[in-house]
């Protein structure tokens, strides 16, 4: 009877290892692409339904979405529109930035507690004794204080914009271009480099971009400020390849392209959005933060961990490490009324999610 009983057990062992064989995902955790991108057959491969990502892919026909990648497990789970097509970063340049920096402070090039002052930034007009105190790590976090006109504010950047002089610099957030054009000012003076070549050859070559060369940069400049914007174009598959360099740790393969530590730091919740209807803000990253005021993304549920980097118009890179998931959607900002709200792109992702066979054993 005992051994009757221990064949039963040991069967009732031998099929659930098997069905976890059946339902474990295709491809390890560890999946890197090379070259070019692998791609799954069939979502299913992956724990996802085809007909429900269909269901999203077809939901983004409505929309003026131009692009869309979707990464799981280090391979594209599935992706649509001119995914080799070269858009506007918008906004996404700062989160490239803020890569870079992890870099230079790893090397001991960038101190992150020099102030202007020690630095020697100017602007005209001039900048305020107080305002020279604000120092780089204020400036990633968005908390310097100094709101000197700067290049490529939008109006509603304008409108939300504190007076000039009304804040201690590190006491208060506000998503302020001002930061984020000094930071590029900074990075090309301690470093001796041009930003977009640091991208094609720190980032970029490591995880080899297909498509991303320092020539689709370019810096926008005029009279309100001396510190120009750093605008440039890159394609939705070498944007989802940055992403999974993120959700990686800032490892690619055997190598350590950005420190694991920066990575971290860079991506955790530093101050609180609200003032932008968002959750949490790192260094140059949008972060998730469980019970603030605002979701991390309207109409979609993101656990804390997620981050993302977000431009102008629809475009954004979310890195969901709950999911092992990069999501990547694009618009052609370039055409007249071309944009997506932050409603409709979370709608589709949480349509995404939702497509997750709850079977599936991971």
């Amino acid at each position: 009877m005992i051994k009757l009983q221990e064949k039963s057990q040991c069967f009732l062992v031998l099929c659930f290892l098997s069905l976890l064989v059946v339902l474990s995902p295709a491809y390890p955790q560890a999946e890197y692409p090379d070259i070019t991108w692998d791609k799954v057959e069939k979502p299913e491969e992956l724990g996802y339904s085809s007909k429900k990502l269909e269901e999203a892919k077809s939901f983004s026909k409505g929309l003026k979405t131009a692009a869309v990648v979707i990464v799981v497990d280090g391979v594209i789970l599935k992706e649509w529109g001119k995914v080799e097509k070269k858009f506007m970063t918008h906004s996404v340049r700062k989160s490239f930035l803020s890569a870079l920096y992890g870099i230079y402070v790893d090397k001991g090039i960038i101190d992150l507690d020099k102030s202007m002052a020690d630095l020697g930034i100017k602007d005209d007009p001039p900048l305020s004794k107080m305002e020279k105190q604000a120092t780089i790590r204020d400036c990633l976090k968005a908390r310097s204080g100094v709101y000197h006109p700067a290049l490529y504010e939008s109006q509603g950047m304008k409108k939300l914009k504190p007076p000039r002089f009304s804040q201690i610099p590190g006491t208060f957030w506000y998503y302020n271009n001002w930061d984020f054009n000094v930071l590029g000012t900074i990075f090309e003076k301690r470093t001796g480099q041009k930003i977009f070549d640091a991208i094609e050859e720190d980032i970029a070559g490591p995880i080899q971009m297909e498509d991303y060369r320092a020539e689709d940069g370019w810096y926008v400049t005029g009279k309100a400020s001396k510190h120009p914007a750093y605008p440039f174009r890159i394609t939705a598959r070498d944007m989802a390849r940055f992403g999974l360099l993120m959700l990686r740790q800032g490892k690619w393969k055997d190598k350590q392209v950005i420190p694991e530590d920066w990575v971290k730091e860079s991506t955790c919740y530093h101050s609180d959005a609200t003032l932008y209807h968002s959750d949490g803000y790192g260094y140059m990253w949008w972060v998730a933060r469980d019970h603030n005021k605002y979701s991390h993304m309207p109409n979609v549920d993101l656990e804390e961990g997620t981050f993302s980097a977000r431009g102008a118009g629809g475009h954004y890179l979310m890195v969901i490490p709950d999911h092992h998931m990069v999501f990547v959607h694009r618009v052609n900002t370039d055409k007249r009324g071309h944009r997506v709200a932050s409603e409709d792109v979370g709608r589709m992702l949480q349509m995404i999610l939702n497509a997750k066979l709850t079977s599936l054993v991971r």
